[in-house]
């Protein structure tokens, strides 16, 4: 081994060890950032190890080392305008597009290997194999990243999506690809049985994801960075590389562990979702209730919903979309805020799925800097809402409707938040339209239920104003 190489692998190691750290340091909210900048520099350090290493091997080939430059000053620009800009409710969309990059370099790379080595007359198992499989898997999350993004997006209906075959396709064209793949192992190098493997794969992501109905996008986002994750590994056996290698191992175990989660939180398997998604999009939504059948249901003002609040002595919001939707979580934050400093014990119910993929809201509410110990995960939750005295609830329908305690519906099972045990409950929501699973939810007609019907952020704003007045009367 050489000095350059022993060097490589030292800094590749280094690098690998920072992931590992950020990855454990992300599990808890109050050390995710540290944990995201330590990862950072983790594949800070890979990368340039990559360019610099590529430079003293070039031999003088400075086209290729110059490409991979202007290449990573370009992708490292791109990424920081883009994540400095991105709008909250949009980062479900960004994170499935660099799903989609992340599969598709993937693939690149080992089919660029690949054409590398047309000339010889057969190839190693331990380089065909991670080839074959790289191309494939790279291939289903390049287009399926696509397509999710362009349902989040609204691009493309969020409803699911299908056709008369469309199954039969899918499966026709898995088998193709399986063959192909096959094929590969035991002929010399073969460009067009790459490429069968590679368009093969294109169609199957698309059509793995089109019917997928907007319920299941925290789920299909978690699985398709799963999968990043192994075309990630494969590119780094196909060329040898240790970082590659163990980065797409820790994103594909992680990304695995986050879908089984996302998973049972809403009581399907993966399986399930996979061969089509349940629930509708994201029905378009009156900005009040005059068009809504308000038939049972109590509406309330923003003087009614403060005095509540005022006077409570625990109070537990529970955020949903809707929240994310109207970027209303400072307004959230700065009524939480009068209300603990009124002396009201205020706390956040946050569910696993809430939002458009995992971890959604808090993130939202980290950036608002609601104070990490105020936010409870469904299970402690669930305990609190026994002796909450008001629940908020935010812009949320499926995560909290009662009727998943019932059998013979569309979110049968599915774990959910338990507002309707408070003594009181207020529901901050646009109109009665129903959420992503397309069914009515008997909470907004339970009689100790209160709905203001409001935008997110205005209603917010109006229900602190409120509070000001009773605080300070």
């Amino acid at each position: 081994m050489s000095i350059v190489e022993f060097l490589a692998g030292i800094l590749y190691l280094s690098a690998a060890t920072l992931f590992v750290i950020g990855l454990h340091m992300m599990r808890a909210p109050s050390t995710a950032r540290q944990g995201n900048l330590i990862s950072a520099g983790g594949m800070t350090i890979a990368v340039l190890t990559t360019i610099v290493f590529a430079v003293i091997d070039s031999g003088g080939d400075w086209i290729g080392w110059a490409a991979l430059i202007v290449g990573a000053a370009l992708g490292a620009t791109y990424g920081i305008v883009r994540a400095r800009t991105v709008k909250m409710t949009a980062i479900p969309q960004l994170v499935s597009i660099f799903n989609a990059v992340g599969g598709g370099a993937a693939a690149a790379v080992a089919f660029a290997d690949f054409v590398a080595h047309l000339s010889v007359t057969s190839l190693d198992l331990t380089m065909s194999i991670p080839i074959a499989l790289d191309v494939a898997i790279g291939s289903i999350t390049f287009s399926g990243s696509l397509i999710a993004a362009g349902k989040l997006q609204g691009i493309i209906s969020g409803k699911p999506l299908t056709f008369p075959g469309a199954r039969v396709i899918n499966v026709i064209a898995a088998v193709i690809a399986l063959g192909a793949g096959v094929l590969l192992l035991l002929v010399p190098p073969n460009l067009p049985l790459l490429l069968v493997v590679l368009v093969a794969s294109l169609i199957f992501g698309v059509l793995m994801v089109l019917p997928i109905g907007g319920a299941d996008a925290p789920v299909i986002v978690s699985l398709l960075n799963a999968f990043t994750g192994l075309a990630v590994a494969m590119a780094g056996f196909a060329i040898d590389n240790q970082a590659l290698i163990i980065a797409g191992a820790l994103v594909g175990a992680a990304g695995t562990i986050l879908t089984l989660q996302m998973a049972k939180a809403m009581n399907r398997s993966v399986g399930a979702i996979i061969l089509g998604g349940f629930g509708t999009g994201d029905a378009k939504t009156t900005s009040g209730a005059a068009s809504q059948d308000l038939t049972n249901v109590r509406v309330l003002t923003a003087d009614d919903v403060a005095i509540q609040l005022a006077y409570a002595q625990h109070v537990l919001i529970a955020p949903g979309y809707g929240l994310a939707a109207a970027q209303a979580q400072h307004e959230v934050a700065e009524l939480a805020k009068l209300l603990t400093d009124h002396g009201v014990d205020v706390k956040y119910a946050i569910h696993p799925v809430a939002g458009r993929m995992p971890g959604h809201m808090n993130v939202l509410l980290a950036e608002a800097n609601v104070p990490y110990d105020q936010m409870l995960q469904l299970d402690e939750a669930n305990a609190a809402f026994d002796n909450c005295d008001v629940a908020l609830v935010v812009g949320a329908n499926d995560v909290c409707n009662p009727d998943a305690r019932k059998p013979g519906n569309a979110v049968s099972g599915m774990p959910i938040l338990n507002v309707d045990h408070a003594k009181s409950v207020v529901v901050l929501k646009r109109s009665m339209r129903p959420g992503y699973a397309g069914i009515s939810n008997p909470l907004f007609t339970d009689p100790k239920t209160g709905m203001f019907f409001a935008d997110a952020k205005q209603g917010l704003a109006d229900i602190t104003t409120a509070v000001k007045q009773y605080i300070t009367a």
